[in-house]
């Protein structure tokens, strides 16, 4: 497989001040002195550890203060790394072969806890989590816990967050005398108004890709009142959905881009930063892309505002996009937790998120070092939404991929231009309504 290739971070400069400081976090502690409550290490010397990561920039913060770690606690931990695909393959294939390794591994919640935990490949860590204080499991935000939960049980740490914002070209909003949208039928208006294909810039843009477009859709789904399941029941045929179905759909074939529907997230973001699009709802996390000069025309002029009201309000997805889990096979639980426990403190999140990755721990985010990594308006809309929203972008099911396919296959055939969308969506609905009762027996 494919080795994660590190992206290098333009904060090396700020983590190595931070270390040499002592990577404190208000208590003046170093960021191992977290591990166990001060506890270094519990007798836990000398045991090795492998920890799996995916490819994000949060393991760019972490690896290089892997050395600290190791000399406080005598753990030696082994680092591998993969892109997401290559990752839950590679999961996938040692946890179906009962393997003791990986120790700990990156996973995402809503894309396979699901199937991990019922398969027996993530270990509850409730017990682990709420035994020692200091930990504070109760700074995470609410919804990133529900998000890494399954059947009662806390299968995974967060220590990556997303919610659903909305991107928007400021020099467009301004010349054309418009005010950021802060509802859903404002955003179609000023769609509309914005909308200029005769001279490159298009309205809106988002992601029209069948499977990817999930996620993006959600936040409107949840805004007009709807849910892809409610009481255990496929809920992707109700008046609530097919609005939702027929806004996002409607925005991409009327003011998006000819390609749309081939647009997933890198393409999306790629498209508004090159200046062709005025406004472009997406996740918070993958901001970087439109400020970076190098990579963006419009560097300057990007803005930021939490997602526009539907009819129940501003209900964007509010989910921990990755976390930390150890396998139950693992001979060195105790070890796996203590690493765990460290890369998830208070010291190391507030590293991360220095470093520009949104994290869960609330008292990170009311702490003013905690937003420097982010545009001041971008922090200001992470922390209007990090204690609100949804806590899952997509169906909640084991087989995500199949359901998110019923989804998008409804949008999709709205952004092609298909009148009328309530055949199909009662034959999706059954098909997502078959899956449940599948998984329930």
């Amino acid at each position: 497989m494919r080795k994660l290739q590190l992206l290098q971070s333009g904060w090396t400069g700020l983590l190595i001040v931070a270390a040499l400081a002592g990577c404190s976090y208000s208590s003046g502690q170093k960021t191992g002195s977290a591990v166990g409550g001060g506890n270094s290490g519990g007798g836990l010397e000398g045991r090795t550890i492998t920890f799996v990561t995916g490819s994000h920039p949060w393991v760019d913060v972490i690896k290089p203060l892997l050395p600290e770690f190791e000399e406080e606690t005598g753990i030696n931990v082994r680092i591998q790394g993969y892109f997401e695909d290559q990752l839950t393959q590679k999961l996938t294939v040692q946890f179906a072969a009962r393997s003791e390794t990986p120790d700990v591994f990156m996973y995402r919640p809503l894309q396979e806890g699901k199937l991990f935990f019922r398969n027996g490949w993530l270990e509850p860590l409730d017990a682990y989590a709420t035994r020692d204080a200091e930990y504070e499991l109760g700074d995470f935000s609410p919804a990133s816990i529900r998000s890494s939960t399954v059947d009662g049980k806390l299968a995974g740490i967060p220590i990556v967050t997303e919610q659903q914002i909305l991107y928007y070209r400021k020099d467009l909003l301004q010349e054309a005398g418009i005010a950021v949208p802060t509802t859903i039928g404002e955003l179609k208006a000023a769609a509309a108004k914005l909308n200029h294909p005769e001279r490159g810039v298009y309205g809106f843009v988002a992601r029209g890709q069948r499977s990817p477009l999930v996620t993006q859709l959600s936040s409107f789904l949840y805004s007009e009142g709807g849910d892809f399941i409610r009481n255990g029941k496929a809920a992707i045929n109700t008046p609530e959905a097919l609005k939702a179905f027929e806004t996002y759909g409607g925005l991409l074939r009327d003011y998006g881009p000819p390609n749309v529907i081939n647009m997933s997230w890198p393409q999306a973001s790629a498209f508004f930063s090159e200046g062709k699009a005025a406004l472009y709802t997406d996740a918070n996390s993958i901001y970087r892309a439109a400020l970076d000069p190098e990579r963006s025309k419009v560097a300057g002029e990007v803005g930021f505002a939490p997602f526009p009201a539907g009819e129940k309000g501003s209900m964007s997805y509010n989910i921990t996009s990755w976390g930390l889990a150890i396998n139950p096979k693992s001979v060195d639980k105790e070890a796996a937790w203590t690493f765990v426990e460290w890369a998830s403190g208070k010291a190391m999140m507030l590293l991360a998120q220095q470093a520009g990755n949104p994290g869960p721990r609330s008292s990170v985010w009311n702490d003013p070092q905690g937003t420097i990594g982010f545009p001041d308006e971008l922090a200001s809309v992470f922390k209007q939404t990090i204690n609100g929203g949804v806590d899952h972008d997509r169906p909640q099911t084991v087989d995500v991929a199949a359901a998110r396919e019923q989804v998008g296959k409804i949008v999709q055939m709205v952004i092609t231009g298909e009148p009328d969308i309530r055949k199909a969506a009662d034959q999706a609905n059954a098909a997502l309504q078959a899956i449940l009762d599948e998984e329930a027996e």
